[in-house]
């Protein structure tokens, strides 16, 4: 005969039950789901033809977060900073971040428009000065130092993103952590592309545990590593779920859906992984 579970019973096993729960290897909530970014960059093209039009189909499949870069028309798509924030705000979402090329000469615009538009990240997409050098990855370092000095005058928080060129070596010096080591831990933040870090050879993990608090960023995305670009999420090597699993460890704050190349029209291939972001 069945025994009767009493209600201090039923606390009891939930309370178990949610404790294993926490436990479990790759274990989610619905936190995943809880504004979700996209870097504009997914949708450039649909930007450029439309860029309020297309504001409203991203804010219908669900995104809160948005992170410019650079277009054709300038980094807010042709819009004003003041009237991009109020597009973005009428619609329930936030210009987050914005990406940006470093210009010593033009730097204090840059900054004083990413201001006006309300945004709280400011972040270098591409190295200041070229050479795969140690030496020039310590210039550039310096630079971003600098940058960010002037950035936080404007309570703008400077960060670096990655690519896949960062993790080659010279005379066994990784250099990306070059620019981990030479830049000033409570001023220059990372914007961790997770494709390009992992398609690179490298373990996210490490760098969590390494440098605590640095990646308080990500772009998410699934990528192939066979054809060495990004697809629709699940359909590539990225093992996404694992990857989230490690948000806490890792201080990361927000993240954004980047998706560079496509099987299907881009906006069609954003609701496809928000999708699968939710059944995760």
């Amino acid at each position: 005969m069945m025994k009767l579970q009493t209600r201090k019973d039923f606390i009891r096993n939930a309370a178990a039950l949610t404790a294993g729960a926490a436990f479990m290897p790759g274990f989610l909530t619905a936190a995943p789901v809880q504004n979700v970014g996209i870097q504009l960059y997914s949708v450039r093209n649909d930007m450029l033809a439309d860029a309020p039009g297309t504001l409203k189909k991203l804010a219908a499949i669900g995104f809160k977060n948005l992170e410019s870069a650079g277009s054709e028309k300038g980094s807010y798509y042709g819009l004003q900073p003041k009237e991009f924030k109020k597009i973005a705000s009428d619609l329930g979402m936030k210009l987050l971040s914005g990406h940006v090329h470093i210009d010593p000469k033009n730097w204090q615009k840059t900054v004083d428009e990413a201001a006006e538009s309300g945004q709280t990240y400011l972040i270098c997409s591409v190295m200041p000065s070229e050479g795969q050098t140690v030496s020039n990855y310590k210039r550039a370092a310096a630079v971003f130092n600098k940058s960010a000095e002037i950035a936080a005058k404007s309570n703008l928080v400077f960060g670096y993103h990655n690519h896949e060129s960062e993790f080659e070596k010279e005379n066994g010096q990784v250099l990306y952590d070059v620019l981990l080591n030479e830049t000033d831990p409570a001023k220059v933040k990372f914007e961790m592309d997770l494709g390009w870090l992992i398609l690179a050879g490298s373990d996210p993990a490490v760098y969590f545990k390494k440098y605590p608090g640095r990646f308080p960023l990500w772009h998410l995305k699934d990528m192939s590593k066979t054809a060495r670009h990004s697809t629709e999420f699940g359909k590539g090597d990225i093992d996404l779920k694992a990857l989230l699993a490690q948000a806490k460890a890792a201080g990361m704050k927000n993240y954004f859906v980047e998706q560079e190349e496509y099987t299907v029209p881009a906006l069609q291939a954003m609701q496809y992984d928000f999708d699968f972001l939710k059944k995760l």
